[in-house]
């Protein structure tokens, strides 16, 4: 029991440790945010501001897009992730439970494509979308997204083999259920917490995203929220004013920060489901 309580003590001290390396760093940019340029080089380092103002926010919002760059992030989002999650939801339910020819291959040659880097692709579809017209549009950044993502895909795949029983489909079908009204009132319900557990990575990824962006996206009106920061780091840097650059990260990471406390609870529910069935 003593060695136990010794190795318990050890790990809280690390996991305190990991989460004090993980969080100073998000703690001291709010703590930046607040403060008055002038004060953010001064020696000792303040943590809490002083004096502490909201000035940075305000002017941000004033001087800097940032509302254009959220609405045509927050419209990239929602349609990659509304549809493009519910194409994945599909193909993984096929993987998982319908038998079909050449479905081991076909997914095998779909995870394939994972060890494709983005730098070897990157010119092929920026030639091809240039060819189509949609270069300094935000369909590069959405059709790609609508047909599935073959990540959320494996995923939801190994979370339908373990949480859902064969037997359960059968018995649907022995009622007469069809493919998508299983899917939809067996399959999705289902799978519930695994596609917000994926949703959430999907939305940081896609908000976060600023290769994309950068490279299909010139008009400053049709720029995502990544892109307009960093041009107003290029912008503003010469000035150090680092308070206002993390003005606008602190309102960029807003919502991200939502999305996952609100999605939390289904994190740890699709662990323990695949947990328990597996």
């Amino acid at each position: 029991m003593r060695r136990e309580k010794i190795l318990n003590a050890w790990a809280f001290l690390l996991l305190l440790l990991g989460t004090a390396i993980m969080l100073g760093p998000f703690i001291w940019s709010i703590s930046t945010s607040l403060k008055d340029q002038r004060n953010v080089f001064q020696i000792p380092p303040k943590w809490i501001p002083d004096p502490f103002t909201f000035k940075n926010y305000v002017d941000v919002w004033d001087e800097v897009p940032l509302l254009s760059g959220m609405l045509n992030s927050a419209i990239i989002v929602v349609l990659v992730l509304v549809i493009g999650i519910f194409t994945s939801t599909m193909a993984a339910y096929a993987f998982a439970k319908i038998n079909f020819p050449f479905k081991e291959p076909i997914f095998l040659a779909l995870l394939g494509t994972m060890m494709i880097p983005y730098a070897v692709v990157m010119i092929p579809q920026f030639i091809m979308f240039s060819k189509l017209d949609w270069v300094d549009t935000l369909l590069p950044l959405i059709v790609p997204g609508l047909f599935g993502n073959i990540v959320i895909i494996f995923f939801l795949r190994q979370f339908l083999q373990s949480a859902l029983p064969d037997e359960l489909i059968e018995a649907a079908k022995i009622d007469g259920s069809g493919f998508f009204h299983t899917f939809f009132k067996i399959v999705i319900p289902t799978a519930k917490p695994a596609i917000a557990a994926q949703a959430a990575l999907s939305f940081m990824g896609i908000w976060n995203d600023f290769l994309g962006p950068l490279i299909y996206l010139h008009s400053p009106e049709k720029q995502t929220i990544q892109v307009v920061i960093a041009q107003m780091q290029a912008l503003y840097m010469g000035s150090s004013n680092y308070p206002l650059i993390l003005a606008a990260s602190i309102i960029s990471m807003v919502p991200c920060i939502i999305i996952f406390l609100f999605c939390q609870k289904y994190f740890v529910q699709s662990l323990a489901i695949t947990g328990i069935k597996g």
